[in-house]
């Protein structure tokens, strides 16, 4: 009777193996963890609040607009509005509709930081998040 054997892989090829599947757990983990674990808070008294405050208060005199785009600033930086924030998180009030936008304005063409603000369209509350919705401050 013939028995088969199987294949043996290489070292090299058992380790590519072995680290092409601990970066897919890594990878998943990182895209879904922080957005999953996001605190709420009432208030906001962290590093940030009063810059978030400010631009709260330009985006408001521009009606907060919900067109995802660049908008000028007199002082020749932009801002990014990003358009409507789809909560799919669940992290704020459930059924309700919110729109994100920069914090800091930025030399126009330049990319986005972590910064944002997100109102509640429905109720008008404001809340910052320093870490890219890993947390929400209410201003």
């Amino acid at each position: 009777m013939l028995t088969q054997r199987r294949p043996q892989l290489s070292w090299a090829k058992r380790s590519a193996v072995l680290l092409a599947a601990v970066m897919s757990v890594f990878s998943v983990s990182v895209l879904t963890g922080p957005a999953a674990n996001a605190a709420v808070f009432n208030s906001c008294n962290v590093s940030g609040c009063s810059a978030a405050a400010s631009a709260n208060s330009g985006w408001s005199s521009l009606g907060y607009p919900t067109r995802r785009g660049r908008y000028n600033w007199s002082s020749g930086q932009c801002s990014f509005a990003g358009g409507e924030f789809r909560n799919n998180d669940g992290q704020l009030p459930s059924g309700d509709t919110f729109y994100e936008f920069d914090v800091y304005p930025r030399g126009c063409g330049s990319h986005r930081d972590a910064y944002r603000i997100v109102l509640d369209s429905d109720t008008r509350v404001v809340w910052y998040s320093p870490n890219h919705y890993g947390d929400f401050y209410q201003l």
